[in-house]
Parts: C-alpha cells; sequence; structure tokens
C-alpha cells in the first residue's frame, strides 16, 4: 500500500529550510549567531536531508501504488513537454546573466513555478500533487516576498559572463539539450517514469 509519510516528511524538512530562511531578518540572526560558515553548512546539511527524502519518499510511494485524484486529459503530458523546456531554459538562464535572466528578474522560482506546473498538468495522483503542488506554493511565495521585500535572487556560483545575446543562447541550448536527454531516456533512469511514448 502506498505512504506518504516520508515524502510529506522530506517537503516539510526542504521547504520549510529554504521558509525559514526567507523570514524577515532570520538569516543575518542565524549567521550572527553561528557564523556563516556553520550556517552554510547547516543549511545544506537540512536541504540535503529534506531532498533524500523526498526522492526516497516518492519512489516509495510509486512502488506502493498511485493513490488515483484525478485523471489528465492525454494532451497534458504533451503540453507539458514544451514548458519543461521552458523551465530548463530559466533554469540555465539563473547562472547565465542576458535578456532572459533581466526579463524573467527571477529565473529559478520562475523555473521551478513552471516546471512544478507542467508536472501538476500530467499527474493526477496524490503523491504528485502533494509533491509538485508544495513547490509551485513554496515559490510562488517565494517571489512574493522577494517582490515585497524589494531584493534580488541571489544565485550562489551564478556565472560572471558579460549579460548579453551569448548568454541567452547558451541558456536555450542548455535547456533545449536537458530537455531533449529527459524526454529521450534520462527521466526514466533518474525517476523511473518514462516520458515516451506518450
Amino acid at each position: 500500500m502506498a505512504t506518504l509519510a516520508p515524502l510529506v516528511l522530506g517537503l516539510v524538512i526542504f521547504l520549510g529550510g529554504h521558509v525559514v530562511t526567507r523570514l524577515p531578518g532570520m538569516r543575518s540572526r542565524l549567521v550572527a549567531r553561528f557564523g556563516e560558515g556553520v550556517y552554510r553548512g547547516l543549511y545544506s546539511l537540512v536541504a540535503l536531508m529534506g531532498l533524500a527524502l523526498i526522492v526516497h519518499g516518492f519512489a516509495a510511494y510509486r512502488a506502493g501504488g498511485y493513490i488515483p485524484v484525478w485523471e489528465p486529459p492525454r494532451g497534458m503530458a504533451h503540453l507539458a513537454i514544451p514548458l519543461v523546456w521552458l523551465a530548463f531554459i530559466l533554469l540555465a538562464a539563473t547562472y547565465l546573466p542576458g535578456r532572459i535572466q533581466a526579463r524573467a528578474k527571477h529565473p529559478m522560482l520562475a523555473a521551478i513555478k513552471i516546471w512544478a506546473f507542467a508536472h501538476l498538468l500530467a499527474n493526477g495522483d496524490l503523491g504528485s500533487i502533494l509533491l509538485f503542488g508544495s513547490f509551485l506554493a513554496w515559490a510562488v511565495w517565494a517571489r512574493i516576498t522577494l517582490k515585497r521585500a524589494g531584493t534580488g535572487e541571489i544565485v550562489p556560483g551564478a556565472a560572471t559572463i558579460t549579460p548579453g545575446a551569448r548568454n541567452d543562447f547558451l541558456a536555450v541550448a542548455i535547456g533545449s539539450a536537458a530537455t531533449a536527454a529527459f524526454v529521450f531516456g534520462l527521466h526514466q533512469v533518474l525517476i523511473g517514469v518514462a516520458i515516451l511514448p506518450l
């Protein structure tokens, strides 16, 4: 029988850690108390623990059998692919300053929202709704929080290349390559679910 407990716990830990650090003044207070290095280490540990539980929990849920809630129309799976393609482009643009990044303002959050929405369109089982719905809700909340605070998205490791068309081209190329890889087999290898044939 399908169980959702590990998945829910992983979502609480992973997204909860991200929510806590976005609360006004919370990050600065934690850094002041523990130091920058310890804070980053603890933050990474919590995120990794949560992510591992999400992966394990969703795999365990799938192994126990999906819990159907609604049956998406067949065309939704076709629509999900171009949406995920756009999400991959935005994710790449997060680290490649250019017109795409500037237009999106917060490309990583936009990527998460589109990715989660695409998967909600294509999957009507309870576990998927919990997983992708939680990420969509968090990304919407995070975007609203950033807008109210008037701050930009901090992207660790972002490229320092001069913004321009070259970076936009790279973002599209990387996003396209990643989408093709997932559509033609990587999704099945990593997630256990084949995208093709639709």
